[in-house]
């Protein structure tokens, strides 16, 4: 995400003065030293603080991912605002000379920070560099929207983290900055009222919020939320407002309702923004089809308001602490999310505790710590000196170290390039945890078809299931049937050739332990399955379905209750059921395990076992992906599940099981 400071803004707002001969008159002149634009980098602390919020946990807020809109807004106004200014003072536009600053604003810290990633990712899991020669090539040429897209990645999926997988947005904008220069050439050129500049800018908005609303796939949002076209509203939003905000009227913040209703809109967009950022979940529709041009709109309310006169909300925004955070928003994004990966793999402790809250407070402060050398000692160094004055220091500093030292250095980068490279060219094309599904995969096929299991033992019958079966020497003597009262429903805890048990990669991953703690425990498990596959799985058992079950789904898209509901009637009241809770980093997953709840509540065959629960403030229970169980965290998952069932055994018996306490192997 580039967080675009205003060198060389607009200066205070003041009448303009009487235009050069062959200038616009409605373009403002920056008439003497232009001044920073105040409030904006406290909007940027602002976005940089929401995105980090839902990075860190996104049950924190749900809605986190919308700073990056607030950063497309900021950046569509100041880059317009900029090249409005240059086209007023210069009575051109340098595109040779804009590109390049910009360049000197972005590369940089980029440069730093893309192959320290991926080394640090090779020393901590080798498992974050899957995909990684498309991420550096998607960074590099600032093509990581499209370069995801093609690939299928989803950026809302927290089962395959992507190391550079917040470049996306720098990504967008490095194309808006391309694409947008000549396009306010050829507005200045051709439309002489900056309303109707804005009012292109607004159609290029609306545009894209359709297509963003037509392009959107409920179970995978990540082309409509990556593309370039569909989500470049925030910043033509932005460039609107830079066009109307330089005419005379700025903006109509000139007319009598401004000024009675300025304090009335502030809050307000302050308020939509911010019940945005708790409400907008990643997987509610309505986010993505009108919530996120909600937010751009909100946010470019607050930016006029901020930048217009002194007020309260610029107070706030200019405080230092939120100015020290906005000025370094840019390091900070860059940085975070891959500090948090490498981090998450060093200290692995789930959510849920002191030590979980530790783990994430550390994520901040090295992410900071990171952000504000990069800051200091590779951005501004370039953007004061450019490229090449930079070099020239670098060099100057090189030759004070003597021949010896300088040596040393030059053999430090040289050996860090090939180490960069010889991890890109060794890098995984698969993660542990796909590795280890699929071959668990291909043993669990054959166990998955129908057999000829008898259906629901009761007590009665299963008394008899040991006895001498029938020979096969020859046809059994005719014997009539009698005739029985129905038996009653077997309640007892259930051994595993008595379960049988449906569900996705989460149970593939712990069918080893399963069958540890659940001897002929019989599986029906795939990767990517979703509640929707779970009727016709149990339907397919027939009259062979075991009395217990198990049903384990929603990793991949969450619970769908109807699904579930009609799952359990195939299932009967009859047949003792335990339905596994979902875990995972991401905003759904608290809903997701609320819906399981309050679908089997009052349900007397039915317990959870609650997965999610069993993880809270433990540590290496998960594989490097952080939803998956590890060997050690198959094991609690199986005792989870075996535990239910004796909770629901006891609660319909009213006798007490106990439960062999097995060791894991």
């Amino acid at each position: 995400m580039s967080t675009v400071q205003a060198q060389g803004a607009v200066g205070r707002q003041a009448p303009p003065p009487r235009p050069r001969a062959g200038r616009d008159p409605s373009l403002p002149s920056s008439g003497g030293t232009p001044e920073r634009l105040a409030g904006l980098d406290g909007l940027r602390a602002l976005a940089i603080v929401a995105v980090l919020l839902f990075h860190l946990d996104p049950s924190w807020l749900p809605g986190g991912f919308l700073g990056v809109d607030v950063f497309f807004v900021v950046s569509g106004f100041l880059i317009t605002t900029l090249l409005v200014r240059e086209r007023v003072t210069t009575g051109r536009l340098d595109l040779p000379a804009f590109w390049t600053r910009r360049a000197r604003r972005l590369l940089p810290a980029l440069l730093v920070c893309v192959p320290a990633s991926v080394l640090l990712a090779r020393l901590s899991e080798g498992d974050l560099l899957v995909g990684i020669e498309r991420q550096v090539t998607g960074a590099l040429t600032f093509t990581s929207n499209w370069l995801e897209i093609a690939a299928g990645s989803d950026y809302f999926a927290a089962t395959s983290p992507q190391l550079l997988m917040n470049l996306w947005s720098l990504a967008v904008e490095e194309q808006f900055y391309l694409v947008w220069p000549p396009a306010v050439l050829l507005l200045l050129a051709v439309a002489r009222r900056p309303e109707a500049r804005a009012g292109a800018a607004l159609l290029l908005a609306a545009g894209s919020s359709v297509l963003m609303a037509v392009h959107l796939d409920p179970e995978s949002p990540t082309r409509a939320y990556y593309g370039t076209d569909t989500h470049v509203m925030g910043l033509m939003l932005g460039a609107a407002l830079a066009f109307a905000y330089a005419a005379p009227h700025r903006a109509w913040t000139r007319t009598p309702w401004w000024g009675a209703h300025r304090r009335h809109v502030g809050a307000g967009a302050l308020a939509t923004l911010a019940a945005l950022l708790v409400l907008a979940g990643e997987d509610s529709a309505w986010t993505f089809r009108g919530g996120i041009l909600l937010a751009s709109l909100a946010t470019t309310a607050l930016v006029l308001v901020v930048v217009e006169r002194p007020g309260r909300v610029r107070a706030l925004l200019e405080l230092p602490a939120v100015r020290w955070l906005g000025a370094r928003s840019y390091g900070i994004y860059l940085w975070h999310w891959p500090v948090l990966l490498v981090v998450g793999q060093d200290l692995p402790v789930a959510p849920g505790g002191a030590s979980y809250l530790l783990t994430r407070a550390w994520c901040v402060l090295v992410t900071l710590a990171v952000a504000d050398l990069s800051y200091r000692f590779v951005e501004m160094p370039v953007r004061r000196r450019g490229f090449a004055g930079a070099g020239r220091e670098l060099l100057r500093r090189l030759r004070a170290l003597g021949t010896r030292g300088a040596r040393v250095v030059w053999s430090v980068v040289l050996l860090l390039v090939v180490a960069v490279v010889a991890v890109l060219l060794t890098a995984p094309d698969r993660t542990s945890t796909e590795r280890l599904i699929t071959a668990t995969e291909a043993g669990l096929a054959d166990e998955a078809a129908p057999g000829p299991t008898p259906t629901a033992p009761t007590a009665s019958t299963a008394s008899t299931a040991s006895g001498e079966p029938t020979g096969a020497a020859g046809p059994a003597a005719p014997s009539p049937a009698p005739t029985a009262a129905p038996a009653e429903v077997d309640w007892s805890m259930p051994a595993g050739s008595e379960v049988d048990a449906f569900g996705d990669s989460m149970m593939v991953g712990s069918s080893h332990a399963l069958r540890y703690h659940l001897p002929k425990i019989r599986m029906d498990a795939k990767s990517n399955r979703k509640w929707s596959d779970a009727p016709a799985l149990v339907a397919a058992r027939g009259d062979g379905l075991r009395r217990a079950v198990v049903l384990a789904f929603g990793t991949n898209a969450g619970t769908d209750v109807p699904a579930l509901e009609e799952t359990l009637a195939a299932i009967g009241p009859d047949r003792m059921v335990v339905v596994v809770t979902v875990h995972g980093r991401y905003a759904r997953a608290e809903r997701d395990n609320a819906a399981l709840r309050e679908a089997v509540e009052g349900l007397p065959n039915v317990r959870l076992a609650d997965w999610d629960a069993a993880l809270a403030g433990t540590s290496g229970q998960l594989q490097p992906d952080g939803i998956h169980p590890s060997l050690k965290g198959s094991h609690l998952y199986a005792k989870t599940v075996r535990s239910a069932f004796a909770e629901l055994s006891e609660a319909r018996t009213g006798r007490p099981v106990e439960l062999e306490d097995r060791p894991a192997p």
